[in-house]
């Protein structure tokens, strides 16, 4: 296929409280915050990006903070979890000491598509999950954050699996597989797992035919968007022209900065970027050493720096002068 996605991207979900995330990610589960900006589409809204220790393709987990907006109402036509890399099985045993420590609901482990898994909820019961890279072989992980919390052997790596519950599973089978270039590649009832690229727990999505649950609503506590990884712009280019072809409803190109983008809605509720893999999140304003320590403005916005520092609530983010344990728990 054309220019094939390489993988997962990043995944952005929306939450109650910028402050709670920065303390959930960072000190909880041991991500880095390399990028602390604004939405662009939304200047008084935070975008705070977590992600491995560079910031890498395929590990970073997004958020906004909408102010006023509701909680979710959890439903079918939605993404609903999000899947984070772990290296092995001994790893999740940490974990779940790790979970239990801070009082992190959790499943306890078991077992998925041949992975062993952790299913988890944050502090507005987003739902996320756990899962073991052991003797995994598809999409190359990240590196987890060098000066965090958790120790580096148990670290999260990256993201993956995506998971999403459909009514019109059919429609989105064809959509996944004729258009998108995905495969199915095993079933469970009424959920299935789909793969693209090298696949692996970096490029899976496990969709789950639902047509009980009512239809979701967005809100904190859900899913915004998912983004799979395309080389370079002309990749980028190419899937434009693809996704028109079809006549999905579609933003068109977009620069985002620290990534190029373009947005289709490919079903209800479900929308899903495509997004280069650099150029990154390192650049003229933020070195590798002190990512995600000030308010970071994409240059189209630097001329109304004071007017956005206005808008947006003012928290500390700063870690580089401080020394974070590495937390072995017995």
């Amino acid at each position: 296929m054309m220019n094939e996605l390489r993988g997962i991207h990043h995944v952005t979900a929306i939450t109650s409280s910028a402050e709670k995330n920065y303390e959930f990610f960072t000190y909880v589960l041991g991500m880095r915050l390399v990028k602390k900006t604004v939405n662009q589409d939304d200047i008084q809204t935070y975008h705070l990006f977590f992600a491995d220790d560079r910031g890498s393709a395929g590990t970073d987990m997004t958020f906004f903070d909408f102010p006023g907006i509701p909680k979710a109402i959890r439903g079918t036509n939605e993404i609903f979890k999000t899947g984070f890399r772990v290296p092995s099985d001994e790893a999740l045993a940490y974990w779940i000491k790790r979970f239990d420590k801070y009082g992190v609901k959790h499943s306890g482990i078991h077992e998925q598509f041949g992975r062993k898994v952790i299913d988890f909820q944050d502090y507005d019961e987003q739902l996320y999950q756990l899962v073991s890279d052991e003797n995994d072989n598809g999409v190359a992980p990240g590196t987890p954050w060098q000066k965090g919390p958790v120790p580096n052997e148990y670290g999260i790596r990256g993201l993956g699996p995506i998971f999403v519950r459909i009514a019109n599973f059919d429609y989105y089978k064809q959509v996944l597989e004729i258009v998108l270039g995905f495969r199915q590649t095993d079933s469970d009832g009424d959920v299935h797992l789909f793969e693209v690229g090298l696949g692996g727990n970096g490029g899976r999505m496990i969709v789950e035919h639902n047509v009980v649950l009512p239809q979701a609503r967005q809100g904190f506590g859900s899913v915004h968007h998912m983004a799979f990884r395309v080389k370079d712009r002309h990749a980028l280019e190419e899937w434009i022209e693809q996704m028109s072809s079809y006549n999905f409803p579609i933003s068109g190109y977009v620069d985002r900065f620290y990534f190029e983008s373009l947005y289709a809605n490919i079903a209800e509720g479900i929308l899903f970027e495509f997004a280069t893999e650099g150029p990154g999140f390192i650049d003229d304003e933020e070195p590798y050493e002190t990512l995600g320590e000030q308010l970071a403005l994409p240059p189209k916005f630097r001329n109304k720096r004071s007017e956005i520092e206005g808008l947006v609530r003012q928290f500390d983010t700063i870690r580089s002068t401080k020394t974070i344990e590495k937390e072995y728990l017995d």
